[in-house]
């Protein structure tokens, strides 16, 4: 399946039904009085978040929604039936703006969660309603409202305890796919994570889910290399998790590359500073890695961090950071 972050839809909700002019119509009523019944309401259009979706495939495929409206108003003071609503189902963690000013409307952030984006238009009175002593034969009635109509934006921002940050080809997607039950794919060139994974990590009775950003460049913040689109993601984040590449074979030095990261997401939202930040130095096991990691651990204690020296790729100091996690999450 495709994951899909980002749509617009139109709603349309639901009009409401007309009124009804009538009067009784019976043998030995001559002169029988307004009998005309309301109309019904129109149907609202409702999103709500779903644990069982996880992308917004269907509503980029199919972004109108409309509501039925209320049936018209009949005789024998006969009210029209209300018209149905409308539910989008949505992941948790979606964010709902207005197309034309990118305000947000809601920010479905908990299971079950819902809004009406759409309401549906109030049916029409009947004559019967209109009846006063001075007027005890209306022979008008109300057309329905029509319901309301908007365009909005859907973006989602995965919901994870754990987000790994890096550049791109640093190991987080072979990282994650040690730790947790994700398989994503994995290859030695750069951009091979394209979306975001997430995977539960459950580590000494502890369960967490993690989730894998895709790689991460110098201009993030700006939209350069879809950074725009990969930050989002990192936003709710509890504990960000920086992999850096410590492998020889990479034109940039460590603490370089680390210092772009954390400028990155500084200038993507300056909330993520205050976030509890761990630094992993991957790739021990190739030669000279252990040679380069000497100024990046002394670079990274001297900043305020917690630094492992590690390898996704044979599992070598993955332990104590999960320790570490694990005594973040719940210190």
């Amino acid at each position: 399946m495709d994951f899909i972050d980002e749509s617009k839809i139109y709603v349309k909700a639901g009009d409401g039904g007309n009124g009804c002019c009538s009067f009784r119509r019976e043998k030995f009523v001559p002169k029988g009085g307004p009998d005309g019944g309301d109309g019904g309401k129109g149907g609202d259009v409702i999103i709500e978040a779903s644990p069982r979706i996880h992308t917004l495939l269907d509503q980029r495929y199919h972004p109108h929604y409309k509501s039925q409206r209320g049936q018209h108003g009949k005789g024998k003071n006969c009210t029209g039936r209300s018209g149905d609503d409308t539910v989008i189902h949505v992941p948790v963690g979606t964010v709902i703006k207005d197309a034309a000013t990118s305000e947000i409307v809601v920010d479905l952030v908990t299971e079950g969660q819902s809004f009406i984006l759409a309401r549906g238009g109030g049916g029409g009175r009947g004559n019967a309603k209109f009846a006063t002593p001075t007027m005890q034969a209306p022979r008008y009635c109300e057309h329905g409202k029509p319901g309301e109509e908007r365009d909005f934006l859907l973006e989602l921002k995965l919901l994870a305890d754990v987000g790994l940050v890096g550049f791109p080809n640093a190991g987080k997607s072979t990282l994650i796919s040690r730790v947790s039950s994700a398989r994503p794919k994995v290859a030695d060139y750069p951009f091979t994570t394209l979306s975001p994974n997430l995977g539960v990590v459950r580590w000494k009775n502890n369960d967490f889910v993690m989730a894998d950003i895709p790689g991460i460049i110098e201009g993030a913040h700006e939209g350069v290399g879809l950074g725009l689109k990969f930050l989002r993601h990192i936003e709710r984040t509890r504990i960000i998790v920086y992999v850096v590449d410590l492998s020889p074979f990479t034109q940039r030095d460590p603490k370089e590359e680390l210092t772009i990261l954390m400028r990155e997401l500084e200038a993507y939202s300056p909330d993520l500073v205050n976030r509890r930040q761990i630094v992993i130095l991957n790739k021990s096991d190739l030669a000279e890695a252990r040679e380069r990691a000497k100024d990046v651990v002394a670079f990274v204690k001297d900043e305020g961090y917690p630094c492992f020296i590690a390898s996704a790729a044979t599992g070598e100091g993955i332990d104590a950071v999960l320790d570490e996690i694990i005594k973040d999450l719940n210190g």
